[in-house]
């Protein structure tokens, strides 16, 4: 019998890494070990903790306590261009490219090659741009070096931000969220390269929501949860259940089931959820959808998506990170131009059909639809306005009387929902940068509460909110739903679709893989059919 491998030595390692801020403590205790040649994924719900590890191994930030080694020797990395210097590359999901400058100037940036001239040592352009392009051809990489960054498609800007990384002489690389955004071919290819890292024996810390590429791309998964590494294990041990088990803990029992009488059938029915149906128990009898959807198509990213939306339905959109949930909502809300599809909007007593590639942001509006987009502070609030005026956005033509705006007319507007969202600010007319995150987004649910919607469109309505006020904003979409309002929401934590929605709805690559009732599913069985190793399902 031989022998199995040795593991090669730690090039990285954390040693009771902890991170704390006032009131959280974001890491607790978190031992590493990222060895030469070898893909370690790092997995974890939002605010387990993976941002503020990959901050500490980059230098951007100091912990708390605790220790990062290189080669078993304890550094301190200062800062970013410390940790670079170290040989610690990050690829960050928003990249750090400089847009104006050319593909090799980015590459080589601050270790471009000189020569002499006129006025002393001067950039010796020829060799700049060769250098880059033996490195884009030893990496398979298809870029012109000369050209502009910003004109330059994501995916080759990816690959641009790993040359970069290559070309340093990296020994440990960080990647945080890198397949965000690029079509499965793009994947393929950055697949490709970070295998090749591992071949030169770069160690890879791999960060994804991506559940479904961890038996392609990882040699081991380790979950952090609430601050700690929960677990670890290799990559021949993956399984939805497994995967679930480490992030969720407890909690996946919890949503498993596990208090069902032997032999019950395994169903999630959290309590306070929906009356789990295909529909909700108080929508009219015979009422037509307030939202139907045909064939819709959005470039590479949605293929022929098709469903309807009943009054007072809560729908949810599950699917990993790049299936294309954020795309559907902003082309349903017209914020994203479609290519292809049909939209019908039934609002007050009218009905509206219209080719999709004709749906705006304004029309969506005149027809009672509301978005509560992903990012709120670039897209869902002005930071600079007043919170009043935050919340008063979408019904400025509604409260003006002749053109004038007053102020005692918008308070007057906003207190029911200021009451009912139980709205926490000093005052209307402080900076709604004032407030905290969950205020801040019950003000972007104000705003579209006030204009009385037909249909809200969720994408991550809860993200970056305290418990209590995920309690708070998942009630008022009951309370909506009671009130004959329809909503579509996207969650990257899939247990919160399972206890708020009536109907789930499965993205795949883009494609609609399935539609199923919350009771009729397990956390596990969601986690499965999200993950494209999971088997598409009939509809429900």
């Amino acid at each position: 019998m031989s022998a199995a491998p040795a593991t090669p030595p730690p090039v990285l390692e954390t040693r009771g890494l902890a991170m704390s801020y006032p009131g959280t403590r974001a890491l607790d205790g978190v031992s590493l070990s990222f060895p030469a040649g070898r893909v370690g994924a790092l997995i974890g719900r939002n605010g387990a903790g993976k941002s503020t590890l990959v901050k500490i191994l980059s230098g951007a930030l100091r912990p708390s306590a605790g220790e990062v080694r290189l080669d078993g020797v304890p550094v301190a990395l200062r800062s970013p261009a410390d940790a670079r210097a170290r040989g610690i590359a990050t690829v960050h999901q928003e990249l750090s490219l400089v847009p104006g400058l050319s593909a090799a100037e980015n590459v080589l940036f601050g270790r471009f090659p000189r020569r002499r001239g006129f006025a002393g040592l001067a950039i010796d352009w020829r060799r700049l741009h060769d250098e880059a392009a033996r490195l884009f051809e030893s990496m398979g990489v298809r870029v012109d070096p000369r050209a502009i960054v910003g004109r330059l498609p994501l995916a080759q800007r990816q690959m641009i931000e790993i040359a970069r990384a290559v070309s340093s002489g990296a020994r440990a690389v960080l990647f945080d969220e890198p397949t965000a955004g690029l079509a499965r071919a793009e994947v393929e290819i950055l697949f490709g390269l970070v295998r090749g890292l591992a071949e030169r024996g770069v160690a890879v810390l791999y960060i994804t929501h991506q559940l479904g590429e961890l038996s392609e791309i990882a040699d081991t998964v380790t979950a952090l949860r609430d601050g700690r590494a929960a677990a670890t294990i290799p990559a021949e041990a993956i399984s939805s259940s497994a995967l679930v088990s480490m992030m969720y803990g407890d909690d996946a029992a919890a949503l498993r089931g596990t208090s069902r009488p032997p032999g019950a059938a395994e169903t999630v029915f959290p309590a306070g959820s929906p009356e789990a149906g295909p529909e909700p128990d108080h929508s009219p009898v015979g009422a037509s959808p307030v939202l139907e959807v045909e064939g819709l198509g959005v470039g590479a990213v949605l293929h022929d998506v098709s469903f309807t939306v009943r009054p007072g339905e809560i729908v949810g959109i599950a699917g990993m990170l790049g299936s294309g949930r954020t795309e559907l909502l902003l082309a349903l809300f017209g914020a994203r131009p479609a290519d292809r599809g049909r939209l019908v909007l039934r609002s007050g007593g009218r009905t509206s059909a219209f080719d999709a590639v004709r749906a705006t942001p304004a029309r969506s509006g005149r027809h009672g639809v509301g978005l509560v987009p992903e990012d709120r502070k670039t897209q869902g609030i002005v930071p600079g306005m007043a919170v009043l005026d935050n919340l008063c956005l979408a019904s400025l033509m509604t409260i003006a009387r002749r053109g004038v705006i007053r102020s005692a007319r918008q308070r007057r507007a906003v207190a029911p929902i200021v009451s009912e969202l139980d709205l926490v600010a000093p005052d209307l007319g402080s900076p709604i940068s004032a407030l905290s995150g969950g205020n801040q987004q019950k003000v972007v649910f104000g705003k579209w509460l006030l204009r009385g919607p037909g249909l809200l469109l969720c994408d991550e309505p809860a993200r970056g909110v305290d418990v209590r006020a995920k309690g708070q904003l998942f009630e008022t979409l009951r309370a909506l739903s009671r009130r004959g309002v329809a909503s579509i929401v996207v969650s990257s934590e899939l247990e919160e679709l399972l206890e708020v929605c009536h109907r789930i709805l499965v993205l795949r690559g883009g494609t609609l893989a399935g539609e199923h009732r919350p009771r009729d599913l397990t956390l596990d069985g969601l986690v499965s059919l999200c993950m494209e190793s999971g088997p598409a399902a009939p509809a429900a």
